[in-house]
């Protein structure tokens, strides 16, 4: 990895990740099983950073959360917002674009269990770097969980304890760059009730209006 790759196909920095892809690769070799590149605008205004790919969603399909749970609540109510031109992400090629919106994760290969370990976090910091770097002055980030807040600051060469998380939470960062905080949409946070569908929309509704503002 460089120090300002956006993105590199054929990463193989983190050996436990890479191990763990190649193991899916041969249990599921129709899946994409690799480094899962950012999706959408490039010039976006909006980015929202999650987690990792998931098992069966974005490490299937090749696209942040498309195809599994986690999606479903992140693509409706980008769509509702019209950030996003359909309401489902099925798979990689069902025509689904984001307007304004990129979406992104603190780590590209999916981990075992869907917990990165802290020094992958750290390896795959740099890309994350490259995206915000090229971010215009105004542009919104919207972290999903705690995880994907605290590699933005680090992003940033900032200090989590000046920045708490807490969903709904609203930072300044340098740059003129607005941080917003939620939970992360998994199966197990909205089927809880840890996060509902208006809790999120109201996040969404924010980064939205700060989008707008000129």
């Amino acid at each position: 990895m460089t120090r300002h790759s956006v993105f590199d196909p054929g990463c193989r920095a983190c050996p436990r990740l890479a191990r763990h892809l190649a193991a899916v690769r041969r249990e599921h070799p129709e899946y994409h099983a690799a480094p899962v590149p950012p999706f959408g605008d490039r010039n976006a205004r909006l980015v929202v950073v999650g987690l990792a790919p998931g098992m069966h969603g974005a490490n299937r399909t090749g696209r942040p959360f498309t195809g599994d749970h986690a999606g479903i609540l992140l693509y409706e109510t980008l769509h509702r917002f019209g950030f996003a031109s359909r309401p489902e992400a099925l798979h990689a090629r069902d025509g689904l674009r984001l307007r304004n919106c990129r979406i992104t994760n603190a780590v590209k290969c999916l981990p075992p269990g869907n917990k990165p370990l802290p020094d992958e976090v750290t390896r795959c910091n740099g890309y994350l770097k490259a995206e915000l770097l090229a971010l215009r002055p105004g542009s919104v980030l919207l972290a999903l969980g705690l995880v994907a807040h605290a590699a933005v600051l680090k992003a940033y060469a900032l200090r989590v304890k000046d920045y708490r998380f807490a969903h709904g939470a609203e930072h300044r960062l340098p740059g003129g760059i607005a941080l917003l905080d939620s939970y992360h949409c998994s199966r197990y946070n909205t089927q809880t009730g840890r996060l509902t569908a208006a809790m999120f929309r109201r996040v969404v509704r924010r980064a939205g209006a700060l989008v707008a503002r000129p």
